[in-house]
């Protein structure tokens, strides 16, 4: 079962990954730079041991409400046909003290008059590092086909105190924390590019997709939207989804991130 939370909260990354895959026809080298926020929404599931060897489970869209901290840096270099890229995202999320009334110990779920006052915090770093081969570079359209590596680093902390006639619950359960975290590396093949259209080709439309598997099941992330070019570079609107599905043996569940990105980019 998947649980999920939303939040609103401002972010500041450094990319270029998506965004910057223009039509230039020589042999020098050329680098991209984007400045944009991605406000995505996160749901994921998450076993936690507690210290009476029981399950502590709570839906993570009931203890977070928003992103305390995020950065994602990516730089981009091509010479001619061949480039590389590497995106790097980190995430901190936390939440202390909220209040919830639903969940379970160790496998009892929590009766209606009981309350847990529950505190969850997450920290994750998910980077990408792929080559592309440009496979068309034109004026109003570009194909780039891509493959390299993801990981993925995630590490969640929870401390949870009862209160209420907590009936059945195992004594242990009442309070305590408990931490869970995991490593994952994975290969990526994927594709990127822009379409454009309008007068001068100002207007495009930027893509983005990849697939891969490996200590995950499977991962796949998308990108789509559109954007305005400017002689000094672009403005971009889109969507942003990443998806991991994570073996079932696992403490730490499946996970996606998905919101919409706007962004400014550089070139030179």
């Amino acid at each position: 079962m998947n649980h999920g939370f939303s939040r609103a909260a401002g972010v500041f990354c450094l990319s270029a990954a998506f965004f910057s895959a223009t039509a230039v026809a020589d042999d020098d080298w050329h680098y991209g730079l984007s400045v944009y926020g991605w406000l995505p929404d996160i749901s994921g599931t998450t076993t936690f041991p507690n210290g009476g060897g029981g399950d502590f489970t709570v839906p993570i869209g009931s203890i977070l409400d928003n992103l305390s901290f995020t950065f994602q840096g990516t730089f981009d270099a091509r010479k001619g046909q061949w480039g590389l890229f590497s995106d790097v995202i980190y995430m901190d999320l936390s939440k202390k003290g909220k209040a919830i009334n639903e969940g379970t110990i160790g496998e009892t779920d929590l009766p209606h008059d009981v309350t847990a006052h529950v505190g969850f915090g997450m920290t994750s770093w998910i980077w990408t590092t792929a080559g592309y081969y440009r496979m068309i570079d034109q004026p109003g359209k570009t194909f780039d086909f891509l493959g390299g590596v993801r990981y993925m680093d995630v590490s969640q902390s929870l401390n949870w105190n009862l209160s209420g006639d907590v009936g059945q619950i195992p004594l242990p359960g009442r309070e305590g924390n408990a931490k869970v975290g995991a490593t994952y590396w994975d290969f990526v093949v994927g594709m990127r590019g822009r379409l454009a259209f309008g007068q001068d080709n100002s207007w495009f439309i930027p893509y983005y997709l990849d697939i891969g598997t490996g200590d995950s099941d499977v991962t796949w992330q998308a990108m789509g939207g559109i954007g305005y070019s400017f002689k000094w570079g672009d403005l971009v609107a889109a969507w942003r989804y990443l998806d991991y599905d994570l073996p079932s043996d696992k403490l730490l569940g499946d996970m996606d991130f998905g919101g919409p990105v706007i962004g400014a980019v550089f070139r030179w």
